[in-house]
């Protein structure tokens, strides 16, 4: 080995190396590994034999493999946005209850608005069913309009033809006003019946909508003829009542103090004052108690039907209008303060001469926004406008998106649901078709078709009522006589009449505990969590803390890429210097002792970077000294006489 390279390998070997002082990755590997806290890339490096340090490196390769895999658990736990739920009880304040009569407006004040749908309404029972107010409902063989109606021409008819059709034949119908059989284009429609029937039918009924241009038609059939006449009254009836002013239809219907006859709440009467006017399209007057308008919230003091509210309403199921609805009583729902009561929808039927009890649980959820959900806080970031005066519901931008869309497309707004800002209710006289219009809409909504179910989302608070319904005979028959009788005379003022059992209904809802189950989500994994977890495999596995990630980090890739970038900066500076030094034919190498580059050293020692930077010894060439001169070595002439036995005797 020369010289130079001796020099270079002891000061390699005596002096310390660290991390980004290291010539090579394989000197910065072995550096790291006899220096970390991590002890199998320790054990790896300081094993002696073969079999034990494969062993170890089994084992560290093991654990590094089931770090990879642990935590690749618990990124995919991170991402997957599960919740969990916590579940506790407190007290509550009492809910918002809307009552309406089934009923919407009283016969006595509508019915000159009704008349001519009326007369046309039974003529078509007589033609189609043989049905009159005298006469048996004996079903015979339909009959031309001439001899149901007296000759009169209809107008209700004309807008809406009713058809009869065979079973079996859907392209030939026959007329309902002339009694003949013609063809029917468009797609059929069949709408099964609420009405089970006990001998089955030959025929079905049902009527024929057309758009604008009348190319387009869909029949709509029904099974029951029950169903095919309200459904073709009900369109009337909202093409006459959506011409007729709110402040008209309010005093068409009923007013509190003919709806409520008595009322106790907490054991604490109360009376009309107490309840809040609601005018529903499609029910007329409601009125809801507790509601946000009144000064302060009710609440009450225990649970139980004592405690709760109860009311006995009239019905008055003589001012019943006969076509419009097949039942009677009333329709109660329970809500928030600040919700709509979509009585419509959810609503609880009250059977008269019936005391309805509704028992209460109060659930009340709460569920994370997103990432974990697609729920909104308060409906701002959903593009659909809240045309209802109440705060946001999955229910209410539903029908709000189904409201905007038939405007935007049927030019008017649908009568059942609430006016959209400059739009009008739809009637035949100013929207000619928009009968057609509203059922095409309505199957695109049923079919998802329209958008509103993807854009509209479930709001992220909600609180919702389990109730519990029990019915009891009311009033008892030992006491019919005189209940009936007081509360005919308490009634005195409002009723003109003697009150029938039939006409009353009672109603008492009532929480069966006070306690508010609340169903709060939060998220099953955080950073802080993720952060222990991983802090916890490393230590498990490789008893590593976060100061040997850090050091893990530091020589593995600052380390490592110091040394590669400090190499390759130095081959680029070498070859740049070979690229810009002048081309000259090579000089003989001098021979004189003091060119040797071995003997040229500092009188300093020298330190491991100033030894990187020795020069590298010639390969082939060894260095030495010149021979000296021998000649130099010959004695002066002083000692050229030698004494005479010092010479040595001549050959011979």
């Amino acid at each position: 080995m020369a010289p130079g390279e001796k020099i270079k390998a002891k000061i390699k070997k005596n002096l310390p190396v660290k991390g980004p002082q290291a010539p090579t990755i394989k000197e910065l590997m072995r550096w790291y590994c006899l220096n970390t806290n991590t002890h199998g890339c320790r054990r790896i490096v300081v094993s002696r034999g073969r079999l034990r340090r494969l062993l170890w490196i089994l084992f560290t390769l093991t654990a590094v493999a089931l770090i990879f895999w642990q935590c690749a658990l618990l990124v995919l736990s991170f991402y997957t946005v599960s919740v969990s739920i916590k579940v506790h009880f407190q007290k509550l304040d009492f809910p918002a209850v809307t009552i309406c009569n089934i009923n919407p407006y009283k016969y006595s004040a509508v019915r000159p608005l009704l008349a001519d749908l009326e007369q046309e309404t039974r003529a078509a029972l007589k033609t189609l069913y043989g049905f009159s107010e005298t006469e048996s409902r004996k079903r015979r063989q339909a009959e031309p309009w001439g001899s149901a109606s007296g000759g009169t021409r209809p107008k209700f008819l004309n807008l809406i033809p009713l058809m009869i059709f065979s079973e079996g034949e859907t392209s030939k119908a026959t007329d309902f006003l002339t009694g003949r059989k013609r063809k029917v284009s468009g797609s059929i429609i069949h709408k099964t019946a609420d009405v089970m029937h006990v001998q089955e039918s030959k025929e079905v009924v049902g009527f024929q909508l057309c758009s604008n241009d009348t190319l387009s038609c869909a029949v709509y059939t029904f099974s029951s003829g029950v169903n095919a006449i309200q459904e073709w009254y009900k369109l009337h009836y909202m093409n006459i009542m959506a011409q007729v002013p709110l402040e008209k239809k309010i005093n068409m219907s009923y007013s509190a103090e003919e709806l409520l006859i008595t009322c106790f709440f907490d054991g604490v009467s109360c009376d009309a004052r107490n309840f809040t006017l609601f005018h529903h399209p499609m029910y007329g007057n409601c009125y809801t108690f507790n509601n946000k308008e009144n000064e302060t919230i009710h609440s009450t003091s225990m649970g139980g039907s004592e405690y709760g509210l109860q009311v006995i309403l009239y019905i008055n199921e003589e001012e019943y209008n006969p076509f419009l609805v097949s039942s009677t009583g009333a329709k109660v729902i329970v809500h928030r303060q600040d919700e709509y009561p979509f009585i419509e929808d959810v609503g609880t039927e009250i059977e008269t001469a019936v005391a309805t009890s509704i028992g209460m649980h109060l659930t009340e959820s709460f569920k994370l926004g997103d990432p974990y959900s697609q729920c909104t806080e308060d409906g701002s970031d959903v593009p659909i406008k809240n045309i209802y005066n109440a705060a946001y519901s999955l229910q209410i931008c539903l029908h709000s998106c189904f409201q905007m869309k038939m405007v935007e497309r049927c030019g008017c707004a649908q009568y059942s649901q609430p006016l959209p800002p400059a739009a009008s209710y739809c009637n035949y006289q100013q929207h000619p078709n928009w009968m057609y219009c509203y059922y095409e809409l309505h199957q695109a909504f049923v079919r998802e078709q329209l958008g509103c179910q993807s854009v509209c989302r479930e709001a992220c608070s909600f609180k919702e009522w389990t109730l519990t319904t029990s019915l009891a005979q009311w009033p008892s028959v030992v006491s019919e006589k005189w209940l009936l009788r007081v509360l005919t005379w308490d009634q005195g003022q409002q009723i003109k009449k003697k009150l029938n059992k039939t006409d009353l209904a009672k109603l008492l809802i009532f929480y069966k505990d006070l306690n508010q189950r609340s169903i709060m989500e939060s998220p099953a994994n955080s950073v802080e969590m993720l952060l222990s977890n991983f802090g916890g495999q490393l230590g498990l596995w490789m008893s590593c803390s976060i100061v040997c990630v850090i050091e893990i980090i530091e020589v593995f890739f600052i380390d490592s890429l110091s040394i590669i970038a400090r190499r390759q900066w130095q081959k680029t500076k070498r070859w740049w210097a070979q690229r810009q030094a002048p081309s000259c034919p090579e000089a003989h190498p001098s021979h004189r002792g003091q060119d040797n580059p071995v003997l040229d050293i500092d009188d300093d020692l020298p330190t491991f970077t100033s030894a990187l930077r020795l020069p590298p010894a010639p390969g082939a060439q060894v260095p030495g000294t010149p021979p000296p001169r021998y000649n130099t070595l010959r004695l002066e002439r002083a000692f050229s006489n030698q004494l005479t036995d010092t010479q040595v005797p001549a050959e011979s």
